[in-house]
């Protein structure tokens, strides 16, 4: 088993499950290589419907080159209105041109302004808000340029035919047709924050009611990809806890950390509450995402300790926790259902088996929070040694505000039918795959570099 790059190391993927030596190459050399399209699961009443029933206007928005959470900064602003009232259902990679969907509370459609970089098309209105997860998945179109050694694709095609199942041998030559290829469910690198991974400390911190050290992780904590004026502000903050000097230092696109800073310096950063203040100056999502890095992380280290102990990912063990296949989910586009659950004992294993063979099952492992029951057997001591080895427990998520939650199950396998194009150094990937699931996860199985090249 290859070990992973350092800086996916930690996150928590330890490991490549693909033997073959990567292409190398280079993600996103323009925002056009790398293209996103949200596979929709959100039903609109017409735009002409009352307000009063359907208060949301939903869009569906084109971005270049926008991260999601800055577009909606931008339009509240042009718009005049609070962030609060934009909603979407998945964040997209800011390098990126991508199609999906977006909400606005109370406003007329007819007011939203023209920003550079998008495409703005009225869909329909929403009694609700989208919220995360309003979709099926995302198809992708993503070229890898530049790449050093293109014809080790098809060695890592098999390698990932093997891994969902597949006992096809290998071959010098791509497939000519899309093929099922499968990788862990990892949360990708962009989860934990691409340049400096850090949103998990913050939310393990957070966890442990460590508010200080929650703002510390977030504004000190410096990482050597970041510029070097970056780095000494944040230093600075470790060495000092200086928070108007921190201001003083602090570039002013670090917009978050400048909030933080502001709200510790008028409270005088006295206690608990007032750093737990800080972080509530946050938007709410952002708030939310913390956490679930922090589960994120428990995850990926758990699929990394599954793989080093060679527990399969495609079939269940004694011990393990199943979820069964979403009955409302696109015929082509298994979607794991996390509500329906089974655990897997002696009895029941090869029945389960078959479930998992047919795609009718899928095994699981947690996302940590206060209801979360661990598996038994093997599985389940994964999970604890895992729980134990970072210093957190499913109470732990019983948290203020937008900090708690009750977790839920993530299926550890994720397969999809892989198209697979070379014309010279330059390779192009299409595929698609469920929500909540990575691209990057998929293609660093083929580039084996450093994630952020």
């Amino acid at each position: 088993m290859r070990e992973a790059h350092p800086i996916e190391r930690t996150v928590g993927m330890e490991y490549y499950v693909s033997d073959a030596d990567g292409v190398g190459g280079h993600l996103r050399a323009s925002p056009e290589d790398f293209r996103v399209t949200e596979l929709e699961a959100f039903e609109t009443a017409p735009v002409d419907a009352d307000t009063g029933g359907y208060p949301h206007v939903v869009m569906r928005v084109e971005l270049r080159d926008w991260d999601t959470n800055d577009f909606a900064s931008a339009l509240s602003d042009r718009l005049g209105i609070s962030r609060e009232r934009v909603s979407w259902a998945g964040t997209k990679d800011k390098r990126a041109v991508t199609r999906q969907l977006f909400s606005v509370k109370g406003i007329d459609p007819d007011d939203l302004p023209d920003l550079d970089g998008t495409d703005i098309e009225v869909v329909g209105r929403a009694g609700r808000p989208i919220l995360f997860g309003d979709l099926a998945g995302n198809a992708f179109e993503i070229a890898v340029r530049d790449t050093d050694a293109p014809e080790n694709a098809a060695a890592v095609v098999a390698d990932l035919r093997g891994f969902a199942g597949d006992a096809a041998g290998a071959d010098s030559d791509l497939p000519d047709e899309p093929v099922t290829v499968a990788v862990p469910n990892y949360f990708g690198q962009q989860r934990f924050g691409s340049r400096r991974p850090v949103t998990h400390e913050v939310g393990l911190a957070i966890a442990r009611e460590a508010w200080k050290e929650a703002v510390l992780a977030y504004v000190g904590n410096p990482h050597e990809r970041e510029p070097e004026d970056t780095q000494a502000a944040r230093a600075y903050v470790d060495d000092t806890e200086d928070w108007q000097g921190a201001l003083e230092r602090l570039p002013r696109a670090l917009g978050y950390e400048r909030s933080m800073c502001h709200t510790l310096v008028e409270n005088g950063a006295e206690g608990p509450a007032d750093f737990r203040e800080a972080v509530e100056t946050l938007p709410s999502n952002l708030q939310t995402l913390f956490v679930n890095a922090a589960q994120s992380y428990v995850f990926n280290l758990i699929c990394s300790e599954r793989l080093e102990r060679g527990l399969p990912f495609d079939r269940p063990v004694e011990g393990d926790v199943v979820c069964f296949r979403d009955s409302e989910a696109p015929g082509d586009l298994p979607l794991p259902d996390t509500d329906r659950t089974q655990r897997v004992t002696e009895k029941r294993l090869r029945t389960v088996e078959r479930h998992c063979e047919r795609g009718r099952a899928f095994v699981t492992a947690p996302l940590v929070g206060t209801e979360t029951e661990l598996a038994d057997g093997e599985p389940g001591e994964i999970e604890r040694e895992v729980l134990d080895e970072v210093g957190i427990e499913p109470g732990d998520f019983d948290l203020p505000g937008e900090f708690d939650s009750s977790g839920t199950r993530r299926a550890v396998q994720v397969r999809t039918e892989l198209g697979v194009q070379r014309d010279g150094d330059a390779l192009t990937f299409e595929f698609s795959l469920p929500k909540g699931s990575y691209a990057t996860v998929l293609l660093r199985e083929f580039r084996k570099n450093d994630p952020d090249a």
